[in-house]
């Protein structure tokens, strides 16, 4: 066991002997331990005023007849301060505690089994069809893809789904643009770019030519018709959409496990809306047909247009229940930016409404939004920025400086990509998710201070030192082979206490769906790391003791690459 569970069983034992009666197990007991907010204080503090409705006395008296009664010196010692009975570890104890637990769990230290038999599905990224993979999308694609990677590695069976946008009338402007100004062989070449200037095209044309738009509403209509030739360009443009995007997809290495679209919902929406009806939940207003939310204090959720056309609230509906009755989730969650907040809290009250218990388990994790340097971004005005186009620009950056810096570097192209991808990343994820991301060049292209480029060459510095270590026959196979006290200064028990952290902080990230907790917490490792490396030479001294820090360099290592990768982002080993 690590020295806080070992903690929480001496604590049991001595609760009920105080008690007379048993209150507590060990779980209950680690569950309530914190971690003080200045080191200066201990390690860990147990808050004593659960204990007081249980033994009649105030927090204060609890916290002091536990800390004289605490005899467990070879674990921590014990004070009482204010209603808390502060810890301070014994330091070797506490190294060689953290130590051992992540040499016996290995690669899954962090990991659990808590997910065990349960579903989670994740609907993220969710690019349109016929436009570019721009930054706008950045967010919810490694916020989703992050959490995926979270609950995988807590034991989850997760589900992504790629909602694709690939409905709506702006499909049948592209239709109209397409067979006015562009040709099959041009777009074939040009790809999706082509596609995209057609759509910037046809809305700067419709300015002074309105009966544009009347034309691409006609031709959706063919397309809702099922018209031969209007699907097969449109299902030729989705083609083309896919097939570009995945190149991004492969960059950032993002999976799904399911491309069902809007479209795929088209003969689903039907039984919805009958259903609504059975109820008595559909009212006619205007024309149109809404389920009332007032008594929730929102506005009326819009199921039908006047003319009869289905809404996003109409299809949202009809996922929402073929993925409760196809993946037969636990928990569905809507990696989306926060401007459609009001659209879920409708979507969630109408399913509530409809009778459906699951829909209790829906969450909509929300995000700020993109902006660049300072402005909005609209494909219509041809205001936006590319990711390929970001990614092939850092990677070219760290190539570059790779050549300065590495010369010597094997295969500089492949860490290139590696580092490039890792900090564009990292600057997404680096702030909490609900917060607007204002995109500038520099500030996403810059590798110093708290970036993606600063913990991957932590990473890397670290296995430069265990080759290192392996060539000069450093051996840590056992704690035989090294020892816990060369481990008790400052600087070691400061990596220590945030090697400790990190199951915690995984399980965090996933109760808050915030990928940023495990972006901050790998800065963190890093600079304790970092302070520790410049204030210690690791391979001088007795053999024992370097076999000590090594074997702290290697939690480190594993650490950085398991925190890493939790977050979408690869561990080079060497840069």
């Amino acid at each position: 066991m690590d020295i806080k569970s070992q903690l929480a069983q001496a604590l049991v034992e001595l609760i009920d002997n105080i008690s007379g009666a048993k209150l507590f197990n060990a779980q209950d007991i680690a569950a309530m331990l914190e971690i003080p907010p200045d080191p200066a204080m201990g390690d860990a503090a147990l808050p004593c005023f659960r204990f007081a409705k249980h033994l009649r006395k105030a927090p204060p008296v609890i916290a002091q007849t536990i800390a004289q009664g605490w005899t467990r010196s070879d674990l921590a010692d014990a004070r009482s301060i204010s209603g808390y009975v502060n810890f301070f570890y014994n330091r070797a104890a506490f190294a060689r505690g953290t130590l051992q637990k992540m040499i016996a769990e290995g690669e899954r230290y962090g990991s659990g089994d808590e997910g065990a038999g349960k579903t989670i599905c994740i609907d993220y990224s969710s690019i349109n069809i016929a436009k570019r993979f721009h930054i706008g999308h950045l967010s919810t694609t490694m916020i989703g893809h992050s959490l995926k990677r979270i609950y995988d590695f807590l034991g989850y069976r997760t589900v992504g789904i790629n909602h694709l946008g690939d409905w709506g009338t702006q499909f049948g402007k592209m239709i109209s643009a397409y067979k006015r100004w562009g040709s099959r062989e041009e777009v074939e070449c040009g790809g999706v770019q082509a596609l995209v200037d057609l759509y910037v095209r046809f809305h700067q044309e419709a300015k002074d030519n309105p009966e544009l738009e009347e034309e691409g509403r006609r031709w959706f209509l063919r397309i809702e018709q099922g018209d031969s030739e209007a699907v097969d360009i449109f299902d030729w443009f989705k083609e083309l959409t896919l097939r570009d995007v995945q190149n991004v997809y492969d960059l950032l290495g993002v999976t799904f496990d399911a491309y069902t679209g809007e479209s795929f919902y088209n003969d689903k929406m039907e039984p919805i809306v009958q259903l609504l009806r059975d109820k008595g939940l559909l009212q006619e207003s205007n024309g149109a047909w809404i389920v009332d939310l007032t008594d929730d204090n929102m506005p009326p959720c819009l199921i039908l247009k006047s003319d009869g056309a289905t809404l996003y609230a109409t299809r949202d509906l009809a996922a929402a229940v073929y993925r409760a009755d196809t993946y037969h989730f636990d928990q569905s969650l809507y990696v989306v930016a926060y401007q459609q907040d009001l659209h879920f809290r409708q979507l969630f009250r109408v399913l509530e409404k409809m009778g459906y218990p699951w829909a209790k388990n829906l969450t909509h994790v929300s995000f700020g939004m993109v902006g660049y340097e300072g402005s909005s971004l609209s494909t219509r005005s041809g205001h936006i920025v590319y990711l390929e186009d970001v990614l092939d620009r850092a990677i070219e950056k760290s190539l570059a400086i790779l050549e300065e810096k590495s010369p010597e570097l094997p295969d500089k192209p492949t860490v290139a990509r590696m580092v490039g991808v890792g900090a564009v990343v990292h600057a997404f994820l680096s702030a909490g998710r609900i917060k607007d991301v204002d995109f500038w060049w520099d500030r996403v292209l810059n590798f110093d201070g708290e970036t993606g480029p600063y913990a991957q060459y932590t990473h890397a510095r670290c296995c430069s030192l265990l080759a290192k270590a392996k060539e000069a026959g450093i051996d840590t196979r056992g704690e035989a082979l090294w020892n816990a006290e060369a481990l008790t200064d400052d600087e070691a028990q400061a990596v220590l206490r945030v090697l400790e952290r990190f199951p915690e902080a995984i399980r965090d990230a996933a109760r808050k769906y915030e990928p940023s907790i495990l972006t901050r917490y790998i800065t963190q490792l890093a600079q304790a790391y970092n302070k520790y490396y410049y204030d210690h030479r690791i391979l001088e001294g007795a053999e024992l003791d370097q076999s000590a820090r090594v074997e702290l360099t290697d939690a480190v290592r594993q650490t950085l690459s398991t925190g890493l990768y939790l977050i979408g982002i690869e561990s080079p080993v060497k840069m």
